[in-house]
């Protein structure tokens, strides 16, 4: 019998199925805002201020950038699992991609809603 040992990677169908839904929704925020710039006669500043200042529009950008940054911590937890081998440098990494990532979060709201 073999006997597995569990090392905190979490490898399985839930990380599997985030970063498939975090793809699916970034592909279709992109696409759709693709779609709405192409098909804008004269796009300029004021068309893109007008854009972002509806509720709906700021809601899923905040939507693509939390799938973003769920969909890059998954990657870059799995990159660093196969990768680094010493497990206090493992750490270093996680918790510093953890904090960085938060940030990044913290300062989305604050740009999309102006706090």
């Amino acid at each position: 019998m073999v006997k597995r040992v569990v090392t905190g990677a979490h490898y399985g169908l839930r990380d599997w199925l985030v970063q498939r839904i975090s793809a699916a929704v970034m592909a279709t925020y992109l696409a759709t805002l693709s779609i709405y710039i192409a098909v804008q006669p004269h796009f300029d500043y004021d068309e893109w201020t007008a854009l972002f200042s509806s509720e709906v529009v700021k809601t899923f950008s905040l939507l693509f950038l939390l799938s973003l940054f769920s969909h890059a911590w998954i990657g870059v937890r799995d990159i660093v699992m196969d990768y680094v081998k010493r497990a206090d440098v493992r750490l270093a990494i996680h918790v510093l991609v953890i904090l960085t990532l938060i940030v990044y979060a913290i300062w989305s709201v604050q740009i999309l809603w102006g706090m």
